[in-house]
């Protein structure tokens, strides 16, 4: 597998193109993109858990499980279509229509997604008018992939893009995606919109089981503030145009795409925590040693949703105590005097725990190691073989002041 620059343009037969539309109320800030395959791709698509879903999300569920191919994608942010009943799956349905009229394609293959303020309807004339615009801006571009992932940010502070290429079945593949999430982070997705593209040629049976395999250990481990969103979405659209054979689950290439599907997702939520709201710190939580994945990812989320933790890891205080605690109240049965915990950075280790107790250690050089951007939180709990990891960042003073403006 190689990195490659770009993002959703960068796999052959997609473009992409991203504008200010007038959705969102700063000019200066992109509030719409447009992703189109040249040819109708297989899709698959993992959504937020919470009950209440917004409407491209119900619309674009039904899109994976009845239909099974996208040609279009099309995302604005500033208006989360959510709590909307049923006019809200009719705007929906409109703006599928008004991309599938514009590009001359099928709508029932346009998918669509929303994030912003909940509880409000879509301007549907300014995304009408916003889609006519896109339309004439599509291109293969890297640019225009980075136009598209621009619009689809809300409180992100940046862009987030990935492509790489590898070798499947003696031809070269590419697989490239753009994503936002910043805040509403929850474990189990949150305000996250995710769209990968590949030139495989590959089913969209197998696409979904190779996304609900690898959203368990990536989408479903990052948290910023501890609310799950209504519009989390991660799509991957597969378009076939790198002429490989078809791929399967039995052949031996098979698990490098599944690799490199892994490689992606888990850089984009490494990004998300780093780009959490008001954040200063990424910090990592290694759980190992549980004898089972499912109690191993359970430690892990508990500790890295801890609002208690996160300000520890703001203020660079190793206050264990509260990494100890979040594991305690998460429901999982261990021996609390067989935990093991290590803090680790570019600054170095630090053993802070050993057997449930203290160490001698010293709390200016754990302040030190704990004071860098990207952080490791270790524990071992010395019950088995398996582990998990989970992704979080610091709790601010500028959290506070991003939400309580955020309509504004």
């Amino acid at each position: 597998m190689k990195i490659i620059p770009g993002g959703v343009t960068a796999p052959a037969g997609f473009r992409a193109a991203g504008l200010h539309v007038g959705i969102r109320r700063n000019k200066l800030k992109k509030d719409m993109a447009l992703l189109v395959s040249d040819v109708p791709a297989h899709v698959a698509g993992a959504f937020t858990q919470n009950m209440v879903q917004a409407a491209p999300v119900i619309y674009d569920r039904r899109l994976c499980q009845n239909v099974g191919m996208c040609q279009a994608l099309v995302v604005n942010s500033g208006v989360a279509n959510t709590c909307t009943g049923e006019q809200g799956i009719h705007d929906a349905e409109a703006m599928a229509a008004h991309v599938g009229k514009s590009l001359g394609i099928d709508p029932s293959t346009v998918a669509v997604a929303s994030t912003g303020v909940i509880g409000m309807r879509l301007p549907m004339d300014v995304i009408q008018s916003g889609i006519d615009m896109l339309v004439p801006e599509l291109s293969y571009s890297i640019d225009a992939g980075v136009d598209a992932a621009e619009a689809i940010k809300t409180t992100d502070i940046y862009k987030k893009e990935i492509a790489v290429t590898l070798e499947i079945k003696g031809q070269q593949v590419t697989i490239g995606g753009m994503c936002k999430g910043s805040g509403m982070i929850n474990p189990n997705l949150g305000t996250v919109l995710s769209f990968i593209t590949t030139d495989l040629n590959i089913s969209s049976e197998l696409l979904g089981k190779v996304l609900k395999a690898d959203v368990v250990d990536t989408y479903n481990m990052v948290s910023v503030d501890g609310d799950m969103s209504t519009n989390d979405t991660v799509m991957i659209f597969a378009n076939g145009m790198a002429g490989n054979e078809e791929l399967l689950e039995t052949d031996d290439d098979f698990p490098a795409f599944v690799e490199a599907i892994r490689y992606i997702n888990r850089a984009f939520v490494r990004a998300i925590a780093s780009d959490g709201e008001g954040a200063t710190k990424m910090f990592q939580v290694d759980v190992s040693g549980m004898p089972d994945k499912d109690t191993a990812r359970h430690l892990a989320k508990a500790i890295v949703a801890s609002n208690l933790v996160k300000c520890a890891m703001y203020g660079a205080d190793a206050n264990w105590g509260r990494i100890v605690c979040a594991m305690g109240q998460s429901g999982v049965k261990f021996d609390p005097y067989r935990v093991d915990i290590e803090i680790a950075s570019v600054a170095g280790h630090l053993e802070i725990v050993k057997h449930g107790v203290t160490t001698d250690y010293d709390e200016k050089e754990a302040s030190h190691i704990l004071s860098e951007k990207q952080i490791k939180l270790k524990a071992h709990m010395n019950m088995g073989d398996e582990m998990a990891t989970a992704w979080g960042c610091d709790l601010t003073y500028d959290y506070i002041k991003i939400n309580a403006d955020y309509r504004k």
